[in-house]
Order: structure tokens, then C-alpha cells, then sequence
């Protein structure tokens, strides 16, 4: 089982979204989250993912980005392939 990372913040619809998701897909994760005010953390999200929004989604050290491309990669077939 792949190692799964969602960077997240409150309120965030798309990092709820990712979570749910993740979650009915039986996938265990980390989160890590990071309160919109607190600054250094939004640095040190850009610094560990190269993303500035929230969710980041990291699979084993790679950094599929965001709930839209996570639900592309699905769509597309490409996503369980990294989950497996």
C-alpha cells in the first residue's frame, strides 16, 4: 500500500472532497493540516509540494496535486495504478 499524504486546511470543500474519497476507496492517509492563517506552514507546503492550494496530495513522494486532478487521473483509469 502506497504511502498517502493530503495537505489540508478549514474550510476547504476540495479537501473535503479528496478525503471522502480516499476514504470510500478503503485508502489510508495522513493529513497534515494547515490553518489558512498560519503563513510559515503555507510555506513549508510550497517548499515540501511545490503546490500553494489546498488539498495537495502526495502518493509516495509524488505530488498528484489537487482534488481536480485526482478525480482526473480516476476518471482517466491512471489513479489505481499509483494506489496499488
Amino acid at each position: 500500500m502506497p504511502k498517502v499524504t493530503v495537505y489540508s486546511t478549514e474550510p476547504c470543500p476540495y479537501c473535503l472532497r479528496a478525503k471522502a474519497f480516499l476514504t470510500q476507496k478503503g485508502i489510508e492517509f495522513e493529513e497534515i493540516m494547515i490553518p489558512r492563517t498560519d503563513h510559515a506552514g503555507r510555506d513549508r507546503l510550497v517548499a515540501e509540494t511545490g503546490g500553494y492550494s489546498f488539498p495537495q496530495i502526495i502518493i509516495d513522494g509524488r505530488n498528484i496535486g489537487g482534488w481536480d486532478e485526482m478525480s482526473a487521473l480516476d476518471r482517466a483509469g491512471e489513479l489505481n495504478d499509483l494506489l496499488t
